[in-house]
Order: structure tokens, then sequence, then C-alpha cells
């Protein structure tokens, strides 16, 4: 078993350091780390450089024009020389036996072909904000009681709530392949859509653990609302073009997952105030899929725009008032 960690970078030069670090100390050594530079203007090559001549033959340094992390992420794969990938992101920070749970997981349990796993969140100074990522979403005890084992109807759990960060993936490098890689087309949820196609045909699972400490910051792609929530509706399209009747196997309605996208991403225009807009994409969720949500609001925003604001402020008074 050989296991390349994959780490895309874009101006990550004052986190660099520490995720770099984070994978050199394992108690379960990769074989390599491809650092892939997505077009950096700091000073990330220099850095890597210093770290890359202390490990020698370990660290290999990839420079490419901004295509973003997608592109980067595959042109790791693409160098990759190990049967297994690790990804982490430059910003990011394992836990010291990340890999070394995932390999005893694997072992236990060697049907296994994507390996996930809890993480915490952190702020730039490093100081803990969530203490596990599972419990903030209810889905810990789910993954305890699972202890390793294959998530059953793996899809379908998938595409109900994401329980995979990508930085805490292991999975094996051949169908990753096999899957595409990441969809350079789809800027936000990108990962979320190979995991589901991956889910879809082989064994995958998530450890309970925490092994992923994952710094928020203001420049985290996935801080944008409307641009996460558009990318979003795009992977539940492509999906549907790609699998239909897979999606069906696992009791997965491919006109009701982008229905219910579309709804979502038109509600939080609705929510600012931008009622054209919601009404046009909430229209788009009916054609796909008709659902009592959609329906109601589509409704609401035929309403004056004065009208409509009323009713937000009396519906946000009765929360409070609760």
């Amino acid at each position: 078993m050989k296991i390349s960690a994959v780490v895309p970078t874009y101006n990550n030069a004052c986190y660099i350091v520490d995720a770099i670090n984070s994978i050199l100390v394992q108690s379960h050594s990769v074989d390599e780390i491809i650092i892939v530079d997505d077009g950096s203007t700091d000073n990330t090559e220099v850095i890597v450089d210093v770290i890359a001549k202390k490990n020698a033959n370990k660290i290999i340094y990839i420079k490419q024009v901004n295509q973003g992390p997608s592109s980067a992420r595959n042109r790791g794969i693409e160098a990759a020389n190990g049967d297994w990938l690790a990804f982490l992101d430059a910003d990011d920070i394992w836990t010291p036996d990340k890999i070394a749970l995932q390999v005893e997981a694997l072992e236990r349990e060697p049907q296994l072909k994507l390996i996930a796993a809890d993480m915490c969140e952190i702020n730039q100074q490093g100081k803990l904000i969530v203490e596990s990522v599972l419990a903030k979403h209810q889905l810990l005890e789910k993954f305890q009681a699972l202890a390793g084992k294959p998530v059953p109807n793996a899809l379908n759990a998938l595409l109900t709530k994401n329980f995979i960060p990508t930085g805490t993936v292991l999975v094996k490098r051949a169908i990753v392949i096999a899957a595409g890689g990441f969809n350079t087309h789809i800027r936000f949820g990108e990962d979320l859509e190979l995991w589901a196609k991956i889910a879809a045909d082989h064994p995958i699972t998530c450890l309970p653990e925490v092994m992923m400490s994952r710094r928020q910051h203001g420049n985290n792609a996935t801080q944008s609302t409307a641009r996460m929530l558009e990318g979003l509706v795009e992977v539940m399209r492509s999906l549907k073009r790609w699998g239909a009747e897979k999606l069906g196997q696992q009791n997965v309605n491919p006109d009701q997952l982008l229905a219910n996208a579309l709804c979502d991403l038109a509600y939080w225009h609705f929510s600012q105030c931008n009622y054209k807009q919601a009404r046009k994409i909430f229209t788009s969720s009916l054609k796909e899929h008709l659902g009592k949500r959609a329906l109601a609001y589509a409704a609401v925003c035929l309403l004056p725009d004065v009208l409509i604001k009323q009713l937000q402020s009396l519906k946000q008074g009765n929360k409070r008032a609760q």
C-alpha cells in the first residue's frame, strides 16, 4: 500500500507549513507529498522549497496557472505514484494518527474503497471553534454505531447530508480516476459530486474520530452562501445526468434531488429580498418536482414586494417571541 498526499494551495503561505508538517509527523507515514500550487502570487514556492530540501525525495512541488482547486487536485492525482490518495487543503491540519487509524480501518474492512473521518473547526489563530462537525450535524452517534463498517445505502446517505470532508479522505486512486476525478466545471461542491459517484458503486465509510482541523477564515471557498448553493444546483444537475438509474437504485429521486437544491437557492434569494429571482428559481424547482415548499414560496413571490416584506417581518417577530 503506497499513499500519496495531495495538497492544493493558492496564496496560503501563512498556513502551508503547518499543513505540510502535519503530514510529515504522521505515525503511519505517507510515501510522497504532492504540493500543487494553483498560481500563487505569495512566497509559497520559497517556503515549500525550504521544507522540500529538508525532506529529500518526499515532497513534489508543481506550479500551474490558476485554474481552481479541482484542477489542482486533478493535477496531483495525475502526478501521484501511490495506489491510495489522501487530500489536505493547505490551510488545514491533520491529526498525527490520521493515516494510521484509516489504515487500521482498512485492514478491518478490506472491501472499503474510501474512508473519511470527522473533523473539528479552528479559527485563524488555531483556537477550537467546533469540536466535532459530525456532532454539529447530528451524525456522530450514527457513525459511532457503524464503527468503520461500510455505510448502508451510502449514496442516499451522502446526498441527504454530506458526511465526507475532503481533507479527511483516504481513497483508492484507480477508483478516483475511473470516476473522472474532480469536475473542473463546478467551483463549489465538486468534491461531493465525486464522492457520490464513488459511493454509487463502492463501499465507503466515515470514522467518528476527529482526524483533521479545518481552518475557518474569510478566504474559505465555502464562505460564499450564494455561490455554494449555485454550485450544489450544478452538482445535482450533473448527478442527474450522470446516473438517474443509479440514484433510483438507492431510493434517490433525481428530479426531487435537483428540485430541492433549486428550492434552497431560491429561498436564499427570497431571504435577501430578491423576489423576482426567487420566483424564477422556485418555478424551475417546480418544473423538476412538485414540492409544497417551492409551491408556497412561489405563490408568495407573486405578492407585492411591500406585502412580502411585511410577511417576512411578521414571521421573524413570531420566531423571536417563541
